[in-house]
């Protein structure tokens, strides 16, 4: 570990009610290094970065910054003191433009007047640095989700942080952004800036981390080094057992085609795509940031409606207006970002469950909660999530439960046809392996699954067919098997190779 330490969190303690969130945890960063913080969903790593950007005060603990204490009541007072935090979950503001974002609170001023000139050109500056193809007057709202990541990492920058804390920075970014991102975080190594980094996809930890500190159940559970960086042991570390397969292995036997698209086009987003799901298998549909995949699947559960083409449910043309249509008829989707589409997180994940099954547990208007909460505290079972009861909010809850919640109110509907977009975002590993066995299962109940993943190894581990999409075109269509390679795939994804059908 570096000698001068930016950073110390001593014996810090968290409670809510019902979870003691940390118990006791040390972290320490250095001037200049790059140190991953470890574990599955819930383990406690969201909560000890909150302490960090002081959203969240320990119960007890120490927190030293550069060797002093501090007692931070807001996130404000960790900005001032040079700790920048970019949180998983977007902290933008839709309606303003992407230099406004950036500069928020810290505008250029002349007796009041913001220069925005000087805004723009500075703006400009770190969107070259971090590779980012924006313009700074583009409205937020009107980014892909990818760019407002970007623009996420550009606000901590300017901001001049000393201390820069990343929660699953790359999980929406493209193989050749992720590229620059690690290429920007060895700029700011050299540079002395210390930087905690969360992610799941252990690949990453190899390339960027100087070591990695691991939590399970709120405590910090073990240390390695940078020799010590082996995805097995890492692995093992976090879920306190060996996973002999990320992927679990099942032979499956597709049936009949449940689901058909014949010519499907949405402006530019979707040209002229067809595709079959086959009860019983697993369709993914991979490909880069913007190459029409999440636009497809929308056409297919209702959320847009597209120019031409024809969607058919076991040989009956559907006429799908908005996404209840699609609900009704048995087709289901678990969106890409289930924050803002997924769940109401303001509501109980009770509430979140019952909303698209009212029609289940309602009688002549009344909703029968009992019947409710029993059907509910089963999927809780079934799908181990974690809670503190079924009032909690849906925003208190990790990704990966929260993810399991989305499911089970799906499952409650009994679908037919089930879409997952981007599963396993921001997921860790063992709850990972659930969902994939979950996937499993529905399969070989005969349901039609259709999974779009960027993790080609995702793709590779789970998938009967594979798409391959590339600026809303299909390149591809691939049986898969053990011949079949990431650089096959990443080929056809670019463009390289023409397209095939197997």
């Amino acid at each position: 570990m570096a000698e001068t330490k930016l950073l110390e969190l001593k014996g810090i303690d968290k409670r809510f009610p019902g979870v003691h969130a940390l118990k006791s945890v040390d972290f320490e960063l250095g001037e200049g290094e790059c140190v991953a913080l470890l574990g599955e969903n819930g383990a406690g790593k969201s909560t000890l970065i909150k302490v960090m950007g002081g959203a969240h005060q320990a119960d007890s603990g120490t927190l030293l910054v550069n060797g002093r204490e501090q007692n931070w009541t807001k996130p404000t007072d960790a900005l001032e003191a040079g700790v920048a935090i970019i949180y998983q979950e977007f902290n933008l503001v839709p309606g303003l433009s992407a230099a406004e974002n950036v500069f928020l609170g810290i505008e250029p001023k002349d007796f009041g007047w913001v220069r925005r000139g000087e805004e723009k050109e500075r703006v400009k500056e770190v969107f070259e640095r971090i590779g980012a193809e924006i313009n700074p007057r583009t409205l937020c709202d009107d980014l892909t989700v990818a760019e407002k990541q970007l623009v996420e990492i550009a606000k901590a920058l300017v901001r001049d942080a000393r201390i820069l804390v990343m929660d699953e920075p790359s999980a929406v970014l493209t193989k050749k952004e992720v590229e620059q991102l690690y290429l920007l975080i060895d700029d700011l190594k050299e540079k002395g800036i210390g930087i905690v980094y969360v992610s799941h996809r252990l690949e990453e930890i190899e390339r960027v981390a100087d070591r990695a500190i691991v939590m399970r159940d709120g405590a910090r559970v073990g240390h390695l080094s940078r020799e010590e960086l082996d995805r097995s042991k890492i692995i093992e570390m976090m879920v306190g057992r060996k996973l002999e397969n990320e992927f679990p292995q099942e032979v499956r036997e597709p049936g009949e085609v449940r689901l058909r698209a014949k010519n499907l086009s949405f402006g530019q987003k979707v040209k002229n795509v067809s595709l079959d799901v086959r009860a019983g298998e697993i369709l993914a549909i991979t490909g880069l940031v913007g190459a029409g995949r999440t636009e497809t699947v929308r056409l297919l559960f209702g959320a847009d409606i597209p120019d031409e083409g024809v969607i058919e449910l076991d040989g009956q043309k559907l006429t799908l207006r908005k996404p209840s249509d699609a609900i009704e008829v048995g087709i289901c989707l678990l969106t890409e970002d289930r924050k803002d589409q997924g769940l109401v997180l303001g509501l109980s994940i009770l509430e979140n469950f019952g909303l698209p099954n009212l029609n289940k547990f309602s009688n002549n208007g009344w909703i029968d909660r009992s019947a409710e909460t029993r059907s509910f505290t089963s999927y809780v079972e079934k799908l181990q999530i974690k809670i503190s009861g079924h009032q909690q909010l849906a925003s208190q809850l990790s990704g990966g439960n929260q993810q399991k919640v989305v499911l089970a109110k799906w499952l409650e509907r009994n679908a037919e046809i089930l879409i997952f977009d981007e599963p396993t975002r921001g997921i860790d590993v063992g709850a990972k392996f659930e969902i994939y066995q979950w996937m499993n299962q529905l399969a070989q109940a005969g349901k039609g699954i259709v999974m779009i993943s960027s993790e080609l190894p995702e793709v590779l581990g789970m998938s009967d067919r594979i798409l391959v999409m590339k600026e809303g075109e299909l390149m591809g269509e691939l049986t898969n098997g053990p011949e079949i390679t990431q650089e096959m795939l990443m080929s056809l994804a670019i463009g390289e190779t023409k397209k095939q059908v197997a």
